[in-house]
């Protein structure tokens, strides 16, 4: 993949996988929670960080893969820590469920990767009645994040690390609607594309990080709330279009990342000490990289906070 891709200035590249970029890297002592760990590169991100010492959390639907993962990524490093909790981002109450039962377990919560995601998919409603891509790619992820929140800050303190809030992003964000965030039309189905939608719950990821950046520097944490494109891949996220999955089957081992290289920037962006002190920023190739101007939006970041602040009551 990309034997011609250039170093950017952190030293990696499109072709450098999760591996190399957390190489050397100790993690022991720190808890991670994942979510979306039962299948592409949210396996791939929690065996590399389970690699390099970290305790990982998997948030998964699924809890019988997320077994079958676990025990694979036992095999492979028998010192490994993996814990396997459900997680249904679609769900508010399962959200709910899932925080307060982390909680109650009275783990430390050093970095949270927001990675879960379902990709064009047909038109349907959350179980709380919201477009399902907006619901469990942004919203899930967001009621999550402030659930959780004062764990992160509570461990970051006592521990004296920086906290990382991670959300997986796409370089799909470009092709949001072109108001962005439709605040007044989230559940229209006579408008709905499938792809537009997709890209307008990546761009909400990247928003949610950048107003999450703002407020943690005003509360004065040490926590940092970073995006990110992990490269297009070949992963089950495709499952909803057919013909774009059968050309990917084809082609895609020639121009597409592999899951290895997939899993790369989380990684970096979670546990790389270049990574220390950065926020509200975007990375792709396991480097700063640029958004669209709607990616940068203030004001557009703060409307969406507020917006899903009203839904997650």
């Amino acid at each position: 993949m990309w034997p011609f891709s250039r170093k950017g200035s952190s030293g990696f590249s499109s072709s450098s996988t999760a591996e190399q970029v957390t190489e050397g890297i100790d993690g022991t002592g720190l808890t991670a929670i994942v979510t979306g760990a039962s299948s592409g590169i949210g396996t791939e991100t929690s065996r590399v960080l389970a690699l390099r010492g970290v305790h990982v959390i998997m948030g998964v639907r699924n809890m019988l893969a997320a077994k079958d993962v676990k025990e694979k990524i036992l095999k492979e490093i028998p010192s490994a820590k993996v814990d396997a909790m459900e997680l249904d981002l679609g769900s508010m109450e399962s959200v709910k469920k899932f925080a307060s039962a982390f909680k109650s377990s009275g783990l430390p919560l050093n970095i949270l990767i927001n990675n879960a995601g379902i990709m064009a998919c047909p038109f349907s409603l959350s179980k709380d009645k919201i477009e399902l891509q907006f619901a469990t790619n942004h919203i899930g992820h967001f009621l999550l994040t402030n659930l959780l929140l004062d764990t992160i800050e509570k461990t970051s303190r006592e521990s004296k690390k920086e906290g990382r809030i991670v959300n997986v992003s796409s370089e799909a964000h470009r092709f949001a609607y072109s108001e962005g965030i439709r605040f007044n039309k989230i559940n229209d189905e006579s408008s709905y594309n499938n792809w537009r939608a997709y890209g307008q719950s990546k761009l909400a990821n990247i928003l949610h990080a950048n107003e999450l950046t703002r407020r943690l520097k005003e509360d004065g944490v040490d926590i940092s709330a970073n995006s990110l494109h992990p490269g297009t891949i070949t992963t089950n996220l495709f499952r909803h279009n057919s013909a774009v999955n059968g050309l990917i089957n084809v082609i895609g081992k020639l121009v597409l990342k592999n899951v290895q290289q997939g899993a790369a920037t989380t990684c970096y962006v979670a546990l790389h000490p270049q990574v220390k002190g950065i926020s509200g920023k975007y990375f792709s190739d396991s480097n700063v990289a640029n958004t669209t101007a709607q990616g940068t939006d203030a004001d557009l970041a703060k409307k969406l906070w507020d917006f899903s602040m009203n839904l997650t009551k």
